[in-house]
């Protein structure tokens, strides 16, 4: 076990996942609203872990062959980023009262469904993930980048639950119809900015 490794693919991971996106944002939701919080974090989670493991693996170079993949999966990214922020912003102008066990008063399975699209539908997942942190963790060794990939996991799954945590703890904040409607604002925001990148970055 190489612990400097270890700690260059945690401080890696962390540097890429701790930028608030969409995934973030529908998990701190989850959290905040205490529903469905423990498998909207392992599925999470375990998407981050096949990834990390994808990209170590060699997929990145499978990506490099095949470049036609990612636009598809751009405007994939973009449709639904953009009918995720009209949801949004039709529980923000409601006229209904949204309190934390009203607020993501959807069924488990929709939940997860949503999650795995946040996921798997996010073209920055594949880049930074597979292709960035794949490439780097590939720099260290046919040994070490596999302690690269356990240290970017480690971070992946601390950050998940540091989210679901905290999150919970904001639910007293978020007793009120009016903090929920400036969330759900808030991750509207996030989500055309996020669609907005994708169509300039095409």
């Amino acid at each position: 076990m190489s612990l400097p490794v270890v700690a260059t693919g945690f401080g890696t991971g962390l540097s890429l996942i701790v930028a608030i996106g969409a995934q973030n944002a529908f998990v701190l939701r989850q959290a905040v609203s205490r529903r469905h919080v423990t498998p909207t974090i392992v599925v999470c989670a375990v998407s981050d872990l096949v990834l990390i493991g994808a990209g170590i693996a060699g997929v990145a170079t499978l990506l490099d062959r095949a470049p036609g993949v990612l636009p598809v999966i751009r405007w994939a990214g973009v449709a639904f980023l953009l009918a995720y922020a009209a949801l949004a912003l039709w529980r923000a102008v409601r006229p209904v009262g949204m309190t934390a066990s009203e607020a993501a008063a959807t069924s488990g399975t929709a939940v997860i469904l949503t999650c795995l699209a946040l996921t798997w539908l996010n073209p920055h997942v594949y880049l930074d993930t597979v292709v960035l942190l794949g490439s780097i963790a590939n720099q260290h060794g046919e040994t070490g980048r596999w302690w690269f990939g356990v240290g970017a996991a480690v971070a992946s799954v601390l950050w998940f639950l540091a989210l679901g945590i905290g999150g919970r703890r904001l639910s007293g904040v978020f007793s009120s119809p009016r903090a929920w409607r400036y969330l759900d604002l808030g991750v509207a925001a996030l989500m055309v900015t996020l669609a907005a990148t994708l169509v300039v970055g095409s």
